[in-house]
């Protein structure tokens, strides 16, 4: 492939992207990096940040893309909450979401759209699904919650409902389920508010902290633009 056709491709990848979603990106993208140097951040939560943000607005644009930036991004945050003992965190994106990733690539390539820019078809679930993934997440927020504890983490069932909410978006995710936002909106007010604590107790972690604001605003939009896919496809 020439530089021409490399051009083009790019072209046609970001035809379909919004003004909003470009000035977003690029907007985290300053902030995050200029908070980090002045906080003197670490560079693997740096990397985390930015490579979780471009993954996660990639989802909300339904583009088979964001898997491979999540790779990257699941394995420098892991090593980023090791550091400040949140160990329900590093399980699950070591154990769980990393290989989850491949997984993604594989279902979201079979449910492609448009192959030029990689969208995919997405869908809703029934009542009964909805019924039956709400009552697996709290069981599991509780029994998850008490073996942290006696692993002696960090706000152990705070980090356990962002766990097990977690998991769960991640399989409606790889599904192509709508439904999936919903969990991330909450996931991300959690994973606020533990990131939060770390940095009124002396972590200086501030770049992690944005990056899950910024996946709070990410997936409040996902919502909406994942809606929209599915009215246009129906």
């Amino acid at each position: 492939m020439n530089q021409t056709d490399k051009m083009n491709r790019l072209k046609h990848y970001f035809a379909d992207w919004d003004l909003y979603e470009k000035l977003w990106l690029s907007l985290f993208t300053i902030i995050i990096v200029s908070l980090s140097v002045y906080w003197k951040d670490s560079f693997v939560g740096v990397v985390a940040s930015l490579t979780g943000i471009w993954c996660v607005v990639l989802v909300a644009k339904g583009k088979i893309a964001n898997y491979y930036f999540g790779i990257i991004s699941v394995i420098a945050y892991a090593y980023v909450a090791f550091s400040s003992q949140y160990y329900g965190e590093v399980m699950l994106n070591m154990i769980y979401f990393l290989p989850m990733q491949f997984v993604g690539i594989y279902l979201w390539r079979k449910r492609t759209v448009s192959k030029k820019k990689n969208n995919i078809r997405v869908r809703y679930m029934t009542n009964k699904q909805r019924i039956l993934w709400f009552l697996v997440t709290i069981a599991g927020t509780i029994l998850y919650g008490y073996f942290l504890k006696y692993l002696g983490g960090n706000l152990p069932f705070i980090d356990s409902s962002s766990t097990v909410m977690s998991v769960i978006a991640m399989i409606l995710m790889v599904f192509v389920f709508v439904e999936q936002w919903v969990l991330w909106i909450l996931v991300d007010i959690v994973s606020v508010i533990m990131w939060f604590t770390v940095l009124i107790n002396g972590g200086n972690d501030v770049a992690v902290l944005v990056m899950w604001i910024a996946f709070l605003a990410n997936a409040i939009y996902g919502l909406y633009n994942w809606i929209k896919l599915e009215k246009k496809m129906s």
